[in-house]
C-alpha cells in the first residue's frame, strides 16, 4: 500500500494531527472522557494481558488501562503522530505507570508482531485510517486467539452533532489527500464489519449517547474547525463560520450542548 498517494495522505494526516496536539490536550481530551471510559469498560480487560491502544493520541486510554492490566501486564500505544506522542509520553512520566510502551505507527502497519495482543482498543481513532481493510487485517495479525478488539466510531450527523460541526466546516475547506477518512467516516460501519468478518473476527455494534458542552460558539470554532478550516482564505473562512453557526446556533452565539451518538465496534477472534 506504499504508494505515493498514501504517503501523501499519511503526510498530512500527520501534520493535522501534530498542529492539533495542543488544542487537543487542552481542549478535547476532558471532553472525550465518557467514551474513553466505556471503551475501557467493554474492553474488559485483566491483569497480565497485553493490550495496545491504537491511535493513542495524548494518551488518555493507555493510561487508563495499564492499572486494570497491572504489573504483569502491558499497554503498547501507537500513534502516527510525533507531537501527540511526546504529549502521551509526558502524561505516563507524570503518572508514574511502568507498564506502557509508547511507539509510532499506523493502523495499516501494526508495529506489534503477530498474536502477541490480548485485546486492542481504538477510540475514536479508526475513522482516520486510510486503508480500512489493511488495518482489518492488521488488526486480525495481531490479536492471540479469543483475542479481540473495541472501537469507538462517531454516528452520523444527524445524530452526532460533533460530526455535523466538522462537516459543515468542511464543506468549505479544500479537499483533503486522504478521502474517506474524517469523524463521520465510519458513520455506517457496515463494510469495515465485513473487513473484519473476512479477516477473521465476528464484531457487532452497540451504541451509547454521550454529550459534551461549549461555553460559547468561538471556542466550539477554535476546537473542532481550526485545523479542518487552517488553510481557507479569509471570505471562506467567514462563509464556513457563518454556515456552522446559522445551522447549530440559530438563536445566539452562548452555551450549547452537543449530543453525540457513539457506535462501539466489539470483535472476537473467531474460533
Amino acid at each position: 500500500m506504499d504508494t505515493d498517494s498514501d504517503r501523501e495522505g499519511l503526510e498530512w494526516q500527520i501534520g493535522v494531527w501534530d498542529r492539533m496536539s495542543q488544542l487537543y490536550l487542552r481542549e478535547v481530551d476532558s471532553r472525550l472522557a465518557p467514551v474513553v471510559k466505556h471503551v475501557i469498560k467493554r474492553g474488559d480487560l485483566k491483569s497480565g494481558q497485553m493490550v495496545l491502544d491504537l491511535g493513542t493520541g495524548t494518551g488518555s486510554v493507555a493510561i487508563a488501562a495499564a492499572p486494570l492490566v497491572g504489573a504483569s501486564g502491558k499497554v503498547i500505544g501507537v500513534d502516527v503522530s510525533p507531537e501527540m506522542l511526546a504529549l502521551a509520553r509526558g502524561r505516563v512520566s507524570a503518572s508514574g505507570l511502568k507498564n506502557i510502551e509508547l511507539r509510532e505507527g499506523r493502523a495499516e502497519s501494526i508495529p506489534v508482531g503477530d498474536g502477541t495482543v490480548d485485546v486492542l482498543l481504538a477510540s475514536l481513532s479508526l475513522m482516520f485510517v486510510i486503508d480500512r481493510a489493511a488495518a482489518a487485517q492488521e488488526i486480525r495479525r495481531v490479536l492471540r486467539p479469543h483475542g479481540h478488539f473495541v472501537a469507538a466510531v462517531w454516528a452520523a450527523p444527524e445524530q452526532c452533532d460533533i460530526v455535523l460541526f466538522q462537516q459543515t466546516a468542511g464543506r468549505f475547506a479544500p479537499s483533503s489527500p486522504a478521502p474517506d477518512v474524517g469523524p463521520g467516516a465510519l458513520a455506517d460501519p457496515g463494510s469495515f464489519l465485513a473487513q473484519l468478518t473476512e479477516a477473521g473476527i465476528h464484531a457487532h455494534m452497540e451504541t451509547e449517547v454521550f454529550g459534551f458542552d461549549f461555553d460559547d460558539f468561538e471556542l466550539a470554532w477554535e476546537v473542532l474547525a481550526r485545523v479542518t478550516t487552517a488553510q481557507l482564505a479569509p471570505e471562506h473562512l467567514q462563509e464556513a463560520k457563518t454556515a456552522v453557526k446559522a445551522l447549530m446556533w440559530p438563536h445566539g452565539a452562548g452555551p450549547r450542548h452537543f449530543r453525540n451518538v457513539t457506535q462501539f465496534l466489539i470483535g472476537r477472534v473467531a474460533e
